[in-house]
């Protein structure tokens, strides 16, 4: 990543904690080009992509977009809202699971409330047969995230996991811990603005490290998803795959909605498990920031929807 990438990107994300620029963009809403990344505002419109997607052989990881509340009532109104997007999905014959942020659940406000919605949420979904990822936000909320994950496995909760991010220098011991946990994981490259002295400065590293920590779980035969749009990455895993024998089942593709369309079609067709991660709901603003900030060319694609507007 050059310098002159690493500063679009940076001044990006420091966009996404914005107040005014959120009040902005959530004014104009999807005339802004979000609807690109984001499946709408709705539950309704978010489960008719998702069985759009399902209609392509692609499976489907459905997020209530939010994060960072400012009160447990509205970690509570999350908690609702997942209770109730479970219930859709099952009444609906989705294939797929939910995403949350621990934060949107009120996670620096008050942990243990935060542990008691998301334990809500998980009981749903393992009574429903269905899977619930936490997400992993910035390196404030790793330990913490972790944490959580690994107490609901304690209370007999194995419908659940998290989220490692390759750029970070800790994640290789991470994922080795929760392998031996054998704990469901997504391995990411990171999409928030870390520090150098915690952080891989560079795309070759986070690439490298990439391809290690997803060596560690193939090889670990704990269930892993591998998230990413790099077809590099995507050729590697499926000819290390070949190579050690690993079948099919051990392992899954996910991608963003709205992101590679046609490779992940492709990827289905050959018979991969493929997900689509797709978010939903009126706080899409940092989402979008984030999606944006990951390639200039997405800032491209959104400059010349605006132009053919007007």
């Amino acid at each position: 990543m050059d310098i002159g990438t690493r500063l679009f990107r940076s001044a990006l994300l420091g966009l996404a904690g914005n107040r005014a620029a959120r009040a902005f963009s959530e004014r104009y809403g999807m005339r802004l080009g979000a609807r690109r990344f984001v499946a709408g505002e709705t539950m309704e419109e978010a489960l008719a992509q998702a069985k759009r997607l399902n209609g392509t052989g692609i499976a489907v990881t459905l997020d209530v977009l939010g994060e960072s509340v400012s009160s447990l009532e509205e970690a509570k109104r999350s908690e609702t809202a997942y209770i109730r997007l479970l219930q859709a999905i099952a009444e609906e014959r989705i294939d797929g699971g939910v995403s949350l942020k621990p934060t949107q659940f009120g996670l620096a406000i008050d942990e243990s409330a935060c542990l008691g919605g998301i334990r809500s949420v998980v009981r749903e979904a393992s009574r429903l047969g269905l899977f619930v990822r936490l997400d992993m936000e910035d390196s404030r909320w790793t330990d913490a995230t972790i944490g959580l994950v690994r107490t609901l496995r304690e209370e007999g909760f194995a419908n659940q996991g998290t989220v490692i991010q390759a750029y970070l220098y800790r994640s290789e011991e991470d994922v080795r811990r929760l392998c031996a946990e054998n704990v469901n994981l997504r391995v990411v490259k990171g999409a928030y603005k870390e520090p150098r002295r915690i952080a891989f400065p560079s795309k070759k590293q986070v690439d490298a490290n990439m391809r290690r920590l997803i060596q560690l779980r193939l090889d670990s035969g704990v269930y892993t998803a591998v998230a990413t749009h790099d077809e590099a990455i995507i050729g590697w895993v499926k000819s290390y795959a070949r190579m050690r024998g690993i079948p099919l089942t051990a392992f899954e593709f996910q991608m963003l909605y709205g992101i590679r369309v046609p490779l992940q079609e492709k990827l289905a067709r050959q018979g991969y498990t493929v997900r689509s991660y797709v978010p939903f709901g009126r706080s899409w603003y940092p989402y979008f920031v984030r999606r944006l900030a990951e390639r200039p060319a997405n800032v491209l694609f959104i400059a010349k929807s605006l132009i053919k507007r007007k």
